[in-house]
């Protein structure tokens, strides 16, 4: 059974995500919020498995209740939710460390999917997706900590890695796929699984998402790069 918290401040839209949760035999939810403070503090006495999080919210909102639920240490994996498909935020949220976000037009299908595989420790935004909404949109928000001057892998969080381990974690920010960075490194797809695997282990990323920002922090992929 999947718990979710929803976290919205429209009633008939926090209507209809119950009503569509409540119909999944896989799917309880454990209660409502009306703004990040309440969705905070919802959080830390169900801890669900998912919240939905609206980012708009009065008061605090979804990416400043994401940021505290991340950093409470919660296992709750936290899935945005917004208005439109590249809004100027969700990058924000993501960085806060939220593991992908959905259209609120989205079908229910996709929803539902997006929230198992949230659940499943898996990043619901493709790739390909997340390359472009970086792209679009990292000029426009406040600048990441200052990288040390040097090889990118001057900076901590990749001191860890292997060189080959860097190379994956090089193409992933790139937004390859697994099938793309076995074909162009020449691996078996089952080793870029492991080098993969390993990268969000050593770096300490919770999802493929997070390693994605983590290589435009760090300088690994610029912003602008093909």
């Amino acid at each position: 059974m999947t718990t979710v918290l929803i976290a919205d401040d429209q009633p008939m839209q926090r209507f209809g995500f119950r009503m569509l949760l409540e119909s999944q035999a896989d799917m309880s939810v454990t209660g409502e919020a009306g703004d990040g403070i309440e969705a905070v503090r919802l959080v830390d006495r169900h801890r669900p498995d998912v919240v939905l999080m609206d980012i708009r919210m009065p008061g605090l909102d979804g990416i400043e209740a994401t940021r505290r639920v991340i950093a409470a240490g919660a296992a709750t994996r936290v899935l945005i939710v917004t208005t439109f498909e590249l809004d100027e935020y969700a990058y924000e949220g993501l960085r806060a460390g939220a593991s992908g976000f959905l259209v609120k037009d989205a079908q229910p299908e996709e929803l539902l999917a997006g929230i198992r595989a949230v659940a499943a420790g898996d990043a619901v935004v493709a790739p390909s997706l997340t390359r472009r909404l970086l792209d679009t949109y990292l000029h426009r928000l406040p600048p990441a900590p200052a990288v040390p001057a040097g090889p990118a892998k001057a900076d901590p969080r990749l001191s860890p890695l292997t060189e080959r381990e860097l190379e994956i974690l090089t193409a992933v920010a790139r937004g390859w796929t697994n099938t793309e960075i076995a074909g162009r490194l020449h691996l078996a797809e089952s080793t870029v699984k492991t080098h993969v695997s390993r990268v969000l282990a050593k770096t300490g990323s919770r999802d493929r998402i997070q390693a994605v920002i983590l290589g435009y922090d760090t300088g690994l992929v610029a912003a602008d790069r093909q």
